[in-house]
């Protein structure tokens, strides 16, 4: 009732003191009635109508955008669950309908919905009631909010609005993920400094920079053996993980594609290259294998198929032997049709990283085993 008591209690005070005559903004004139049917006045033959359908797709992105990043946030106090493909049907129902009575834009305004959570609305039947309200509101009572001032709108959208502030979220954000709290840094300011509209596409364009790099740049780990188990884990998380001697072992925990084929070509040669020095630094046995553990790879293109066939060749230079673990279905396919599991071999694919590591390690003694055996009756035959 604190809404309506300010409105009432605002316009009485207006109008007995005549505040508009001193410098107080009112509502001032409001028309009567319901806007008519403007369906007829439609032409497609109009020559602004592509101006019209540009503003209104970006518009419509907009408001869309804005409505549903209002809807889970108010989900979110009582646990709802937002749809946005029944959100986005909903607006497009909503405007079409609209649009035949020249009504303005319909969305999710975040201050309107706040006044209208704050009012104690918990269903979609609130709506029914305001639009009801508002229609009574245009058809009978405007000339009563002639006096009403807008100070008085404006305190109560600032009074709904005060409730939402979270500060404690906001800290949260920067302990578990700064550059999430950069991203609601970046929409409160511009929200403040700008419009909601600012605030979005700040907001938006930020996540979608973040999406960008995570792809682009995904990550590639050194996988280490936890000792009296058969389990491989990154070294570097793990600092109790061993490194299996003569073989690197890999894992990428992206899909490959276009976007990231050649960084995880220049990333996985790098630690060829690296693990190389510090056998050799260390007089330990020379590296033979490289096993990529492709369990996290979800998908992969055509970029991607051709960054492993590249690796592959590299490493055949090197003298060395790349090694598959733990492809997904929809890799192996491809991988199947472009003819790479050929190239590679069928004996070079595993089920796992443990099977892999077994089979390099049998290879390696058994190689070892019969160099030395022929060695041995090399000498034998000199003397």
């Amino acid at each position: 009732m604190a809404p309506l008591t300010t409105v009432i209690l605002g316009s009485l005070l207006v109008y007995l003191t005549h505040a508009e005559k001193h410098g107080v903004q009112v509502i001032g004139h409001l028309k009567k009635g319901l806007n008519p049917p403007s369906a007829s006045d439609l032409a497609f033959g109009s020559p602004h109508l592509m101006a019209a359908i540009k503003t209104g797709i970006v518009i419509g992105i907009i408001g869309l955008a804005e409505g549903i990043a209002v809807g889970r946030t108010f989900a979110m106090f009582k646990n709802y669950h937002i749809d946005g493909n029944k959100e986005m049907i909903a607006f497009g129902m909503m405007n079409i309908a609209g649009s035949c009575t020249s009504c303005y834009l319909t969305a999710g305004p975040f201050s309107r919905t706040a006044v209208n959570f704050n009012a104690g609305s918990r269903s979609a039947v609130s709506n029914i009631v305001m639009a009801t309200a508002v229609m009574f509101t245009l058809l009978f009572l405007t000339p009563l909010f002639h006096y009403t001032p807008l100070v008085v709108l404006s305190s109560i959208i600032i009074a709904a609005m005060l409730g939402l502030l979270d500060y404690e979220a906001v800290i949260h954000l920067w302990k578990i993920d700064q550059f999430d709290f950069f991203i609601c840094l970046g929409a409160y300011l511009g929200v403040v400094l700008g419009s909601v509209e600012i605030g979005l596409i700040i907001s938006i364009t930020v996540s979608l920079l973040r999406i960008i790099l995570f792809v682009a740049r995904p990550r590639t780990m050194v996988l280490g053996n936890i000792p009296n188990s058969g389990i491989y884990r990154s070294m570097d998380q793990y600092q109790i993980a061993n490194s299996v001697p003569g073989i690197l072992i890999l894992q990428i925990d992206a899909p490959v594609f276009f976007a990231n084929a050649s960084y995880l070509r220049e990333r996985i040669s790098r630690w060829i290259y690296e693990e190389e020095d510090r056998l050799k630094s260390a007089g330990e046995a020379s590296l033979q294998y490289v096993i990529l553990d492709l369990s996290a790879v979800g998908s992969i293109d055509t970029s991607g198929i051709s960054m492993l066939e590249e690796l592959m060749k590299n490493v055949h230079r090197k003298g060395l032997q790349l090694v598959l673990a733990n492809p997904q279905s929809e890799v192996m396919k491809k991988l199947d049709k472009s003819k790479l599991i050929d190239k590679i071999g069928q004996g070079w694919i595993f089920l796992t990283v443990g099977e892999a590591v077994s089979a390099c390690n049998f290879m390696l003694h058994t190689c070892k085993s019969i160099h030395v055996a022929v060695d041995q009756n090399a000498e034998e035959n000199k003397v």
